[in-house]
């Protein structure tokens, strides 16, 4: 058998930043209940099974911890300010769950734009209109000595080499190269024109706070199609971009032009809260893998909730918003409830994507991939086809849309797939091998050789692929070169069982007897449950005259494998050449009732009857 590979009530002392600090801390809480509505970004790039998630979301654990620790360290941040004083001890503590939070995630570190913003907005009173026109105008120098005073700077100063010495850990760590991305994974950044490219980032923001705004649209994958790209000004979609930097523009100049202090400081914190957790995501200092991923909208959840709650204090919206309020709440438990029950199982998952990104082929390909380990081929096909015809170049649809037309033995086309897979990405292990076991299916066994050692070219630990080589040079009756290819096989892998099992029946087949009773001992000190292991040797000690071990280890396989009708027939053949010839019939008859056509049971049955009625009548 040839083995093919297929490819989740704290409080500040001081009176007059009390209520803003709890609408900040009740916006946090919120963010607790409200964080549930979102996924977790899946990634199934690979072509290997997906194991089933029990938990909802339980992919976004790291961006949960984050969000966490980006809580803690903003709350212990604020707790550092005590009657006009602050404590470094805390500032000390705020920047360590920085740390613990920017380890989960490195959009953690964007708390410190945070604390900075709160200090300068609520702490130190500073307004931000106004210092733009004294920088902007240079009148009114800024007071160097007033912030020196309120210890501004040197807060500032500790959160600055905090942060730098952060960033220089994870430099250390993990190096200054960029992860690679490929067009698939985020078309707009790769768009030559780079109006298009703001465009298309601006399209992404808006789609980014409509799900803040109403997470409906939920899917475990955006990339690959999923949002086609704006192309000309005139597509319709431009009017979200103009809705969004209208909202964005109303709500900056009330934070920077508002007559109401209050209003100004806690609208712009709202801002800030909302922004700057975004940023990392946003295209603007790097390039990013993914067109939306929900995760990152757990930060800026906060400052959406913040906003929400300054409607009710500015806007005398009371009993409006709370109506709101209780109806949007409704609509995320129930959105929540829903989600969590598509996550528990892979094909609710799969599923409930193609309705929110049909022109995603990664979803069309975990559909089929789904489909297919169920055993469901024919309707695999049809979504792994849709697949390619979404991303023609799409490989992994095609390694396993071969594999199942080779399974249906319609070789010619699964030829061509697994050809053009290797032509795309010429490195691409697992489709060589595929490739190779179609050819050799279809007698091409010198190019199915070359394939075979071009998969083990791009990765040296293969040992299913010297398996099938192994397989392809025992054809070819190249008995050696087999035993050899079966042998890196299981040095490769020591509990690989079909190797193991095919070098004993080899060297039983080729009359090397001696030898293949040390390799199936061998084997069976690795693995010594193996009942086709155990049932080989036995064949090898049986021919051996070695009859006692021999019917130990036929008996030890059966005990794990008691419908082996193969097991049985061997034998019953075993007891007849040892002459014990009941023991013999029972076996037979147990192997004839298990499987009524096996090849030579039968034959052997009738020959042991006859011999059985002989001695009946030459016994007086």
């Amino acid at each position: 058998m040839a083995l093919s590979e297929v490819y989740w009530d704290h409080q500040i002392p001081l009176p007059k930043l009390a209520p803003v600090q709890a609408k900040v801390t009740v916006a946090l809480v919120a963010l607790l209940c409200f964080i549930n509505s979102y996924d977790g970004e899946f990634v199934f790039d690979d072509s290997e099974a997906i194991v089933n998630n029990k938990v909802a979301g339980i992919v976004g654990r790291a961006d949960l911890l984050c969000a966490l620790f980006f809580q803690l360290s903003f709350l212990t941040y604020c707790k550092a300010f005590n009657r006009g004083r602050f404590s470094v001890q805390w500032v000390a503590v705020s920047l360590l769950l920085c740390a613990a939070a920017m380890l989960c995630k490195e959009q953690g570190i964007t708390v410190l734009g945070v604390n900075a913003a709160f200090d300068v907005l609520l702490i130190c009173n500073v307004n931000v209109y106004e210092l733009s026109q004294r920088l902007l105008l240079r009148k009114n120098p800024l007071n160097v000595s007033d912030m020196l005073r309120t210890g501004l700077l040197t807060r500032l100063g500790l959160m600055g080499l905090g942060g730098l010495s952060m960033l220089y850990a994870r430099w250390r760590i993990m190096g200054t190269g960029p992860p690679a991305f490929t067009e698939v994974d985020n078309p707009a950044s790769f768009a030559e024109n780079i109006f298009l490219r703001i465009v298309n980032y601006n399209y992404y923001y808006s789609l980014n706070a409509w799900l803040l705004l109403c997470p409906w649209w939920l899917c475990f994958d955006w990339s690959m199609g999923c949002v086609p790209l704006i192309k000309t000004a005139t597509d319709w979609r431009m009017v979200w971009l103009l809705l969004l930097w209208c909202v964005l523009i109303g709500l900056i100049s009330q934070a920077l032009c508002s007559q109401d202090s209050q209003r100004r400081r806690t609208l712009t914190l709202g801002l800030v809260l909302l922004v700057v957790p975004f940023l990392p995501a946003c295209n603007i200092f790097f390039r990013v893998g993914f067109v939306i991923a929900e995760r990152v909208l757990y930060l800026s959840s906060a400052g959406y909730c913040l906003l929400t709650r300054l409607l009710n204090v500015f806007f005398s919206l009371q009993k409006l918003l709370c109506v709101s309020v209780l109806a949007l709440l409704c609509v995320y438990v129930a959105r929540c409830a829903l989600r969590s029950h598509q996550w528990r199982s892979e094909q609710s998952l799969f599923t409930s994507a193609l309705s929110v990104c049909p022109l995603n082929a990664k979803v069309h390909y975990n559909v089929g991939k789904n489909l297919a380990d169920k055993g469901n081929t024919t309707a695999a096909i049809r979504y792994y086809r849709e697949a390619v015809r979404l991303h023609p170049t799409y490989v992994h649809a095609m390694n396993n849309l071969g594999n199942i037309l080779k399974e249906r033995n319609e070789l010619i086309e699964a030829e061509q797939l697994l050809s053009k897979a290797v032509s795309i990405q010429p490195d691409f292990a697992a489709a060589w091998m595929n490739l190779g076991i179609v050819q050799n299916s279809l007698q091409k066994f010198e190019e199915a050789e070359q394939s075979y050692w071009n998969a083990i070219r791009f990765r040296k630990k293969y040992p299913d692929c010297y398996y099938n080589l192994g397989r392809l040079y025992a054809d070819q009756n190249r008995h050696v070169d087999a035993l050899n290819a079966w042998r890196n096989a299981t040095v490769l892998k020591p509990d690989h069982s079909l190797a193991w099992n095919n070098m004993v029946i080899l060297l039983d087949n080729t009359g090397n007897l001696g030898q293949a009773e040390l390799i199936g001992r061998e084997a069976l000190k690795l693995l010594p449950n193996d009942h086709t292991i155990m049932f080989s040797l036995a064949n090898v000690l049986g021919k051996l005259q070695k009859y006692k071990e021999s019917e130990g280890f036929f008996l030890h396989a059966l005990r794990i494998n008691p419908n082996a009708a193969s097991c049985h027939g061997n034998l019953a053949v075993l007891y007849h050449r040892w002459g014990k010839l009941e023991l013999a019939k029972k076996h037979y008859e147990l192997s004839l009732k298990l499987d009524p056509e096996a090849p030579g049971t039968r034959d052997n049955y009738n020959m042991l009857r006859r011999k059985l009625d002989q001695l009946k009548r030459s016994t007086p």
